[in-house]
């Protein structure tokens, strides 16, 4: 083949190739559109697991239970226990500085 058969295949091939895919200015698209679908499952589970824990809350609430206190403890929970037993020595100082 000749360098300007050559150049003509490559060019043919060229312009098939961008009739394949859409202009993409040089972004992945496939690896892009798994991304973006990647997150909006995530992002579909997150809000069902956000309704889940509203539920048991309501639950908790049925039960007779201080949601907020619930709240609190939760929160504690996931703190260092150090960290917890200092918030309530300062928690104790203050009220007493306060008389209460």
């Amino acid at each position: 083949m000749s360098d300007t058969e050559d150049d003509k295949a490559k060019a043919g091939a060229s312009r098939a190739r961008q009739a394949a895919e859409p202009d993409t200015g040089g972004i992945a698209a496939d690896r892009l559109r798994s991304i973006v679908e990647r997150i909006e499952r995530l992002e579909e589970e997150r809000k069902a697991l956000a309704d889940d824990i509203k539920d048991i809350y309501a639950e908790a609430k049925s039960a007779g239970f201080d949601v907020k206190v619930v709240r609190q403890i939760i929160r504690l929970r996931k703190q260092e226990p150090a960290e917890v037993e200092e918030q309530e020595t300062l928690l104790d100082l203050y009220r007493r500085a306060l008389g209460m």
